[in-house]
């Protein structure tokens, strides 16, 4: 079981590299060496060689490789990113890199999202070394860049470019899994992630006929655009049940001896009250407009109009994902993939499954485990082109009243210590085990 000394040093590892802004805006501009250094480091006082790599100046991947006992077994990823979305420091209680620990909570950004997870990884490694603890199987730590754009710079060049470091890896944990969600209740309860939908950020662009504001224009681009992105942002998605999802479905209604109608997905979800936004978001595709670029004077109609779309898929419909955006967008709009990736999907009945459960039951014996389905995406999405399976695992005990979702590239992201503790506790449980 982790020591004293890794509860210590997940807390000063999170608020450390919370201190080391890595600030990713997607323009190519974000330095992660700095972080990369301070993981690397801390992984050769642990007497592990690491790998520090690199597709842009600065965009530092860190990987090192832990030898198990069984040299037949699979080898095992654990992978966290070392990057963090903007955050505007007037809109926050204390400065979101300062890394502030405050009664018994630590602040900054990416204390959820996700440098966390990567202290958390970074403490048991060096608990093993402390007590000459090795796993069975071989396990692959990952730090990662550039997750919060496009990964090119991160996972999707370390899948590409260095692929043997990754060699008999088939199974892969990272971020947002095994968190407590409160029911309001008295129920708690503890997803781990066996999907993701897939990622299709959408570029729109209207073409027209340019013209002074003042003349009658039947081909205007701005007024074509707005049409199709509110067409777009209106579009009821039908219903699609994945395996992952249908399992969520199944486990949630038994825990609240409900029937589990899958005939009536959207009843089901009523009766499941507030348990069901871990489902609500997973049932459907999306697409949500988040970017409108046009014009440059108020008297002028411009020939072109642009807008993103924020689209997510489920596995097994990007086509229809891809059919549905060609009817919205009808025949005066081009659309094009600005960012696409794969959705995924991981089997709830596997080993390494039912280890992760076993993991959070033996320290929070009050849960329930169920498997959900990300909304959005991870790194695992690049790391599948190696055919390593991936789950969502970093878990987190977290008080009532604590909004985990909000966290997420919110204002005021915060992690309590005693959540910190109990992340490394499961993990180190798991990882001994798996």
């Amino acid at each position: 079981m982790a020591d004293q000394q890794a509860l210590d040093e997940v807390v000063t590892f999170t608020s450390d590299l919370i201190r080391i802004d890595t600030t990713n805006r997607g323009g190519g501009d974000c330095q992660e060496r700095p972080a990369a250094e301070y993981a690397a480091a801390r992984l050769a006082e642990a007497g592990l060689e690491t790998s520090l790599l690199e597709r842009t100046r600065g965009r530092t991947n860190v990987v090192a490789r832990i030898e198990g006992t069984d040299p037949s077994a699979d080898a095992l990823l654990v992978h966290g990113h070392l990057d963090v979305v903007p955050a505007q420091a007037a809109e926050w209680s204390v400065h979101p890199f300062s890394g502030e620990i405050r009664d018994g909570v630590v602040w900054g950004r990416g204390a959820v999202d996700m440098k966390n997870m990567d202290a958390m990884i970074l403490a048991v490694v060096r608990a093993w070394a402390r007590e000459g603890v090795r796993p069975r199987r071989d396990v692959v730590i990952a730090f990662t860049a550039d997750e919060e754009a496009s990964a090119e710079d991160g996972s999707g060049f370390l899948a590409d470019r260095h692929a043997a470091l990754f060699e008999g890896c088939t199974e892969g944990i990272s971020e947002a899994g095994a968190f407590t969600v409160h029911d309001g209740s008295g129920r708690q309860i503890y997803p781990i992630a066996a999907g993701e939908r897939g990622t299709g950020w959408v570029r729109l662009t209207a073409r027209g006929r340019a013209a002074h504001g003042s003349r009658p224009n039947r081909a205007n681009a701005v007024t074509r655009l707005a049409a199709a992105v509110t067409r777009i942002g209106a579009h009821e998605w039908p219903l699609r049940l994945t395996p992952t999802v249908r399992a969520a479905l199944t486990e949630l209604a038994a825990l609240y001896g409900l029937e589990a109608d899958l005939d009536d997905v959207d009843g089901l979800l009523e009766k499941l009250g507030p348990v069901a936004r871990l489902v609500e978001a997973t049932v459907r595709n999306s697409a949500n407009p988040t970017m409108l670029e046009a014009g440059y004077k108020v008297n002028v109609i411009p020939g072109e109009a642009i807008a993103y779309v924020d689209g997510r898929y489920l596995p097994g419909v990007e086509d229809e994902f891809r059919a549905t955006l060609d009817e919205l967008t009808g025949p005066d709009v081009e659309w094009e993939f600005h960012h696409h990736e794969v959705a995924l999907q991981s089997p709830v009945d596997s080993p390494t499954y039912a280890k992760m459960r076993a993991a959070v039951e033996e320290f929070a014996p009050e849960g329930h485990v169920v498997p959900y389905c990300m909304p959005g995406g991870t790194d695992a999405k690049q790391f599948s082109r190696l055919g390593i399976t991936g789950y969502g695992f970093s878990p987190l005990r977290l008080p009532e009243g604590y909004d985990y979702g909000a966290m997420f590239h919110g204002v005021d992201e915060r992690v309590p210590v005693e959540a910190l503790h109990f992340g490394v506790r499961v993990l180190d449980r798991f990882l001994r085990t798996a």
